[in-house]
């Protein structure tokens, strides 16, 4: 299972990372899969054939970014023998809106059908387990409930990316990175 990334619009965004990325993209012969795109853009890739495609410091601009928009801040701890720029969330209202929108997703407004489900929702659910924080998530519930959630969302994430991907126009991206952290 490899989802190939084709572009369909190099129209700019007008954010800095996202346009380099499209950029990335349109000149990449032939398409790399998403796996590839993740480590690329990620900068996790030792392809010294790849090595241009990589995004620069894609961490640090991506905490920038958050901190000039209010929702980090930026900090220096001392670890031991040397110091370590750190990025507490400094907007807690943001944050807990973002968890009590998938709380109330998978809670008050499960539709079992991700078809159904809106995409910024199931990409945020996918995002979340992708980077191991969605236990998180559900930590604030009482016991029956954070079972309810955890295991629908464990029914939602095993369900098999391609056959998903094919039914749902306009998911396709969200399942094919659920498929590269899966594997």
């Amino acid at each position: 299972l490899s989802f190939q990334v084709l572009l369909k619009s190099d129209t700019p965004t007008g954010d800095v990372l996202l346009d380099e990325t499209l950029r990335h993209i349109k000149a990449t012969e032939p398409a790399e899969t998403v796996q590839t795109w993740i480590e690329l853009l990620t900068g996790e890739t030792w392809n010294p054939f790849k090595l241009q495609y990589q995004l620069r410091n894609v961490r640090e601009r991506v905490a920038k970014a958050l901190v000039e928009k209010g929702i980090l801040t930026t900090e220096k701890q001392n670890f031991l023998l040397f110091d370590m720029t750190t990025h507490p969330v400094s907007n807690a209202t943001e944050k807990q809106r973002l968890v009590r929108r998938l709380q109330e997703s998978v809670l008050e407004r499960w539709v079992k059908d991700p078809q159904r489900m809106e995409r910024r929702t199931l990409a945020l659910l996918v995002l979340a387990h992708s980077s191991d924080v969605l236990e998180n998530v559900f930590t604030s519930l009482a016991d029956d409930k954070y079972d309810l959630a955890m295991n629908r969302t464990k029914d939602l994430l095993d369900m098999d990316p391609e056959v998903e991907a094919a039914k749902a126009r306009g998911t396709e991206m969200i399942w094919a990175v659920l498929a590269a952290f899966n594997k």
